[in-house]
């Protein structure tokens, strides 16, 4: 089974950088074309967010709102990828998901895998 794990600092000043990784056992990330890795998340009693996600190759998409100051990348060595997240304010604070999105040929599109999540705070 695919299992992923994030990891980072749990508080963030605002103004700064949030940087989470994410480490995924079993399945290579680099390993066929519909696999795409994908950070969630979720503010404080608001519903789930799609940030972005990486590719099989290191092909990046991110959501329109957040493309500014994000950024998705890979070690395909330690089969991590990972979410930068710059000039962050308190309304970033949220649960941080990683998780494994599966779309072959628009024949079926879901998440198949999710990590247990991470909270960060972002707080002076």
């Amino acid at each position: 089974q695919v299992q992923l794990q994030e990891s980072g600092p749990g508080l963030v000043k605002p103004s700064q950088t949030l940087s989470l990784t994410c480490t995924v056992s079993v399945y290579s990330i680099t390993t066929n074309y519909y696999y795409y890795w994908t950070w969630i998340r979720q503010p404080p009693g608001k519903g789930l967010e799609w940030m972005g996600a990486i590719g099989y190759r290191g092909s990046t998409y991110y959501s329109s709102s957040l493309k500014s100051r994000s950024s998705i990348s890979r070690d395909t060595t330690n089969n991590q990828f990972t979410l930068q997240l710059n000039s962050v304010t308190p309304e970033d604070t949220a649960v941080y998901y990683c998780t494994r999105w599966v779309c072959r040929d628009g024949q079926y599109c879901a998440m198949e895998y999710w990590g247990k999540g991470t909270l960060v705070t972002v707080s002076s």
